[in-house]
């Protein structure tokens, strides 16, 4: 498994993944608004990336959001997005795409990475745990618009 940074000439593979992962969270198909909204975030530099790669096929992804820490002065990672394949999952390439994660904020000198998921998604949760990331203690407050 080879984990690697994405760059633009990765946005066909990748949108193919991004647009799984939508419909794996309830979202219908829409590769052409994937593809806009990744190649997007490429080009202003505005997410990091990475992708796993088994044996030359794209079979997982991650996306990092930069953010800031006002109260510790530092970067911070909100990591958004962790998809790995059906075919691919019990191989290692969630282990291995959230170690990289890990690995670059701490390059990055960031304070801490923070994400979010359903409190029902247990393999995920048991994931993160094993890797060390504990549930903090604060309430998380979201409000939606249209």
């Amino acid at each position: 498994m080879e984990i690697v940074r994405a760059t633009m000439n990765d946005l066909e593979d990748l949108t193919i993944l991004f647009d799984e992962y939508r419909q794996f969270y309830g979202h219908g198909s829409d590769v052409s608004s994937a593809k806009a909204f990744l190649q997007l975030r490429l080009a202003l530099n505005e997410s990091i990336i990475f992708l796993a790669v088994q044996d030359g096929k794209t079979v997982g992804f991650t996306q990092l959001y930069p953010t800031f820490s006002s109260v510790a002065l530092q970067r911070a990672f909100i990591l958004n997005d962790l998809y790995v394949t059906d075919d691919a999952r019990g191989l290692g390439a969630g282990k291995a795409l959230t170690e990289m994660v890990f690995q670059y904020s701490q390059q990055q000198h960031a304070r801490y990475v923070t994400l979010q998921t359903a409190p029902d998604n247990v393999n995920a949760r048991g994931l993160y745990e094993k890797l060390g990331m504990k549930q903090d203690e604060y309430c998380n407050y979201v409000k939606y618009f249209d």
